[in-house]
């Protein structure tokens, strides 16, 4: 690839929204983008894809690496953990930006689903791409809302301060109108 500095380069997750999910036959219309996270599906991804969460065709790659969820079940869940996040950190003004630069741009970008395009992350391994969404929606996806629930019925604490301690790595991803991926109307 020449004049292409590899290095620089960064694996990422991939999250949209729309009003309908992909299929075989097409894309849907329009498709929004929310948020892209480096070399990592960040907790906040997954909770948003953690309500109604399907497999779906990838609207970037050929494998059905896709995978879709309701968008304000989602966001819901999301904003719910951000609270109670933010409950335990002493005025983190950088924080506190970052929550509302996530829950304007959701509120901006909002539709009937979200849908999250994991084929560069999931491509990292030799593992098979499809295997490995799979496993993300049967395993890692529901596990994530799992904890996110109990920690917001208090019954998680540790669970909590550990996502507060590292809040960064968690909900710091890059949200934007125009993601390395974007979808013109």
């Amino acid at each position: 690839m020449p004049g292409v500095n590899v290095a620089a380069m960064a694996n990422r997750s991939y999250l949209y929204s729309a009003d309908s999910m992909p299929s075989e036959a097409e894309l849907p219309r329009p498709i929004r983008c929310v948020s892209e996270h480096n070399w990592d599906i960040p907790l906040a991804h997954k909770l948003l894809v953690g309500r109604g969460t399907t497999i779906v065709p990838s609207m970037i790659w050929n494998p059905p690496i896709g995978i879709a969820a309701d968008y304000a079940a989602g966001a819901a869940l999301l904003l719910d953990l951000l609270r109670a996040v933010g409950e335990g950190l002493e005025d983190d003004a950088e924080f506190a930006e970052c929550v509302a630069r996530t829950t304007a741009h959701l509120q901006k970008q909002r539709a009937k689903h979200f849908v999250l395009e994991t084929g560069e992350i999931v491509s990292m391994t030799d593992d098979d791409p499809a295997a490995s969404v799979r496993s993300l929606v049967s395993g890692d996806i529901p596990e994530a809302v799992a904890e996110a629930e109990a920690a917001l019925a208090g019954r998680n604490d540790a669970w909590l301060a550990s996502v507060r301690a590292d809040w960064q790595k968690h909900f710091a991803s890059f949200y934007s109108d125009a993601l390395y991926f974007s979808f013109p109307d």
